[in-house]
């Protein structure tokens, strides 16, 4: 445990979103925002799909996520519409390495709300948490190689693709995929 980071935000401010950690009782709009993207989840979060597949599911993957915060193993944070006070997305640090210190970057966002910018917002706001608070010294991504809108977010918000990993991904049907590896370290941060 680390004790500089039991002050870190809960909370970070974009424009038009309000990312916040998740909290107790929350699952059930967390199933619903799964719901209403499913089709748009069901290929690139198998494993997350499967964890909050009933409400009461959703509910204990959350208070997982509340746990993974205090225990300093992950940070998961409900991605909040500004108008209108609705969860629309979610975007999390997880696999955390401390020995480097470096973690992986996973997110999803409302179709309805996909392509207006609000996910680059995001994710640039949570790489500087990310290496200003955390002081992670590399944040990295994994995609699926025809993920196109993620790969352009990726490179717009400073990440470089650093490799392939074939047959690396199983979607639900057992097809396999090739996934992509997307990396900005601290220096690179730093400097743009």
């Amino acid at each position: 445990m680390q004790a500089r980071l039991l002050n870190i935000d809960t909370v970070i401010l974009t424009p038009r979103t309000v990312t916040r950690r998740f909290r107790e009782n929350e699952g059930i709009l967390l199933y619903d925002l799964i719901q209403d993207n499913h089709s748009f989840l069901v290929d690139a979060f198998v494993k997350f799909l499967k964890e909050t597949e009933t409400k009461e599911k959703a509910e204990f993957f959350l208070r997982e996520r509340i746990v993974g915060w205090l225990l300093q193993n992950e940070y998961c944070f409900g991605l909040w519409d500004n108008e209108s006070a609705k969860l629309i997305g979610m975007i999390r640090f997880f696999r955390i390495d401390w020995s480097v210190p470096k973690a992986e970057l996973g997110f999803f966002i409302d179709h309805q709300y996909g392509g207006k910018g609000i996910m680059s917002e995001v994710l640039t706001t949570c790489l500087h948490f990310g290496f200003q608070q955390l002081q992670m010294e590399r944040i990295y991504l994994r995609t699926a190689t025809d993920n196109f809108a993620c790969q352009r977010l990726a490179r717009k918000c400073g990440f470089r693709r650093e490799g392939d990993l074939r047959s690396d991904f199983k979607k639900m049907s057992g097809e396999l995929l090739d996934v992509m590896i997307f990396g900005v370290t601290r220096a690179e941060y730093e400097k743009a």
